[in-house]
Parts: C-alpha cells; structure tokens; sequence
C-alpha cells in the first residue's frame, strides 16, 4: 500500500491525470450550448477518428502525458504515426471513446469527491440538519470532520490506478502493429548491421594504412639507403591516400550521403594490398583458382578486407616474415587463407577488434572464418559462400 501511494510523488502520475481531464474541455463548452444533449460529443468524434492524422495527434499526446520516458524511442509502445489502414483507423475509433468514458469518470472523482469532502467538514460544524451539497437528510455531528479526508484519500489512490487503464488502453489501441513493429525492428537492425560495418571499415582501412606507415618508416630510418628511404616514403604516400579515400567515403556514409557500394574495393584490386605488403619487405607466396573475376560484388568486397585484415596482422605482429596468401573459388565458396610462420619474437595477434571483424564478415555473408596457431604458423582462414549473395 505504502508503496502505491508513493507513485502520487511521480510527475507522470498527475501528467496522465492531465490526459484524462484534457477532453472535459469539448463537454464543457457543449455544455452551454445544451445540457440535455450532453451525448452529442462523443457522437461527433466517432467519424473524426477516422482522419489518418488524428492518429498522429493523439499518438503524439499519448507519447508525451502518458509515457513521457519512451517519448522519441524506436521501440516506444505508443506510436506517433498517422493511420495507414482501416484496421488502425477502428483502433483510434475505439480509442477515442474510451478515452472519453474515462474523461468523464476522472472528471466525476476529481470535482465529486473533493466537494463530499466539504459538504462532510460543513456538516459537522452545523448545529441543525438538513441539505449539504452532495449530502442529504443528514444530522450533523462532530465526527464527520474525522470522515473528511476519506473522499481525498480515494481521489488520491484512483489517480495512479486510472493512469495505468489509460495508458494500458493507449498502448493496446494506439500502438505500433506487429507489421509496424517488424518494421522498426528492420529498421533498427539495419542501423546496428551498418554502425558494425563503418567500424570495421575504419578499423581495416585506416588500421591497414597506419601499420604500414610504421613499418616502412621504421625500415627507413634503419635501413640508412637513399634509395630505400625514397621507396618507403613513396609507399607511405601512396597508402595515405588510399586511407584518406577510405576515410572519406565512410564520412559521406555517416553524413547520410549515401556512396554505392561497388565503390568499395573488390578482389580485382587485390594487387595494391599485396604492393604495399611487398613494399614493406613481406615476401608474398600468392596462388588463385578459379574465376575471381566472377565472385559477387558484396562476397568480393568483404573478401578483400579480409585479407587486408589479415596482412595488417601479419605487419603488426611479426614484421617482415614470408606470407603465403591462397584464394580459390570452385564450388559456389570463396576460400581465403593466410599464412606466415609464428615465431618466438612475435607478438600473438590474440582476439582484438580486427580478427572478430573478419569472423563477422564472414558470419554475414553466411560463411564462417577461423583464426588460430597451426602446425607452426598463423593461420587465417575464410569460406564465403556464393550462391547465397546470387
């Protein structure tokens, strides 16, 4: 009990109350016009719910007197849209006369009782009977005064209990269908699958691009060769800009600039990667089956930041060590693997962000990827499967 009556000390216990009372306003000005017809708002509204709109308005009304902390919420259980079916357009019908039903009961308990509440404190301070307000053929006594705040009391515990009727029914009749929630829920997956797809793309591009840097200017300075120092500064260059594209097209993404996605690069272009790991003194051991050529756009693409990935760590963790890269398509999969020998100076690429990105690549298009010591050697290994993307 103690604890029901605390939601009295909540601002949404007295903002739902405001919501119920809000449509009192069209029975009052009714009211001059004719009392005797009293029913004729409530006749009026049933067409009105039917305007699309209406539903927007009192979703939006809802949203902000009755759920004000799911207000602008994708998953909020109240929808603020406008009526796109007939099925929607009955629900506001119904809503809007319960609405006003409960109007009138929250109407009676706010005016009614508080009055009770008087009438019983004047009729105890009478010293003869008679007609009190509300109160009728009633003798008056000292010990209605200790009556008076009965009526307050049940005023006070029908405000939370009334609130949660209202915003029960708003729920059920103005919230989101189980199309529209589908939806949202699309929708909002669709904005997690692209926030994980610009963090790898950054982590990959910009990661792949800084650890070259690093390792071409560190054989710069120890190489002590004019020739060499020239090379690397030419490759630190040419992999900037790459990275500085990179950069760019995910900043128009994020800027809701939309860029297509067959801008990305594919493994037709595979050959800058395996350039620029050369450049940095990995000795590449390269070998292709199959129509790469042929591989679908998206299955491509997450290819070759796979093995973009895959070099990054090869560079990071154990410098300049030969490197065998193998990629085969037959049987509608695309088989990745890289490889370099592990040795006891190399630091482990453990689990970071780079090798669950390319698990997530791969778990994305359908595939799997495993990552791991074997036989000696770090090894990554991807299947993309191809007649999923076709």
């Amino acid at each position: 009990m103690i604890l029901y009556f605390r939601r009295l000390a909540h601002g949404v216990t007295y903002t739902r109350w405001l919501h119920l009372c809000i449509p009192v306003l069209i029975f009052s000005v009714w009211m001059f016009i004719s009392i005797d017809t009293w029913y004729v708002p409530a006749l009026v509204m049933l067409p009105v719910g039917l305007i699309p709109a209406v539903r927007l308005e009192e979703g939006l009304q809802a949203q902000l007197l009755l759920t004000p902390g799911e207000r602008g919420r994708p998953d909020a259980r109240i929808a603020a849209a406008a009526s796109a079916t007939w099925a929607q357009r009955r629900r506001v019908v119904l809503w809007i006369q319960a609405r006003l039903t409960l109007s009138a009961v929250a109407t009676l308990i706010s005016v009614w009782l508080p009055v009770m509440a008087f009438d019983l404190l004047t009729l105890s301070s009478r010293a003869t009977g008679g007609n009190v307000g509300l109160l009728t053929n009633l003798e008056p006594h000292w010990w209605y005064a200790l009556l008076a705040p009965l009526p307050i009391v049940v005023m006070l515990a029908c405000m939370p209990a009334l609130g949660d009727v209202v915003t029960a029914l708003a729920r059920r009749l103005l919230g989101p269908s189980p199309k529209e929630r589908l939806l949202a829920l699309e929708e909002r997956t669709e904005q997690l699958l692209e926030r994980n797809r610009i963090a790898r793309e950054l982590h990959d591009s910009i990661g792949h691009a800084l650890t070259v840097a690093v390792v071409q200017a560190a054989a710069a300075r120890t190489a002590n060769d004019p020739d060499f120092t020239e090379r690397a500064l030419t490759a630190i260059e040419e992999t900037g800009r790459e990275a500085l594209d990179d950069l760019e097209r995910v900043l128009r993404v994020l800027r809701e600039q939309r860029t297509p996605s067959t801008q990305r690069p594919t493994l037709a272009e595979a050959s800058r990667l395996f350039d620029s790991a050369r450049a940095s003194g990995v000795k590449l051991d390269i070998g292709a089956t199959g129509p790469l050529t042929k591989v679908p756009g998206p299955v491509s693409r997450e290819g070759y930041r796979i093995l973009q990935e895959s070099l990054t760590n090869v560079l990071r963790h154990s410098g300049a060590v030969p490197v065998r890269v193998w990629m085969s398509v037959a049987d509608d999969w695309l088989e990745l693997e890289v490889s370099n020998p592990l040795s006891t100076s190399a630091s482990s690429p453990g689990d970071g962000s780079g090798l669950r990105g390319i698990r997530e690549r791969a778990a994305l298009l359908g595939g799997k990827a495993k990552t791991g010591p074997y036989n000696g050697e770090w090894v990554v290994r991807a299947s993309l499967p191809l007649d999923r993307i076709r």
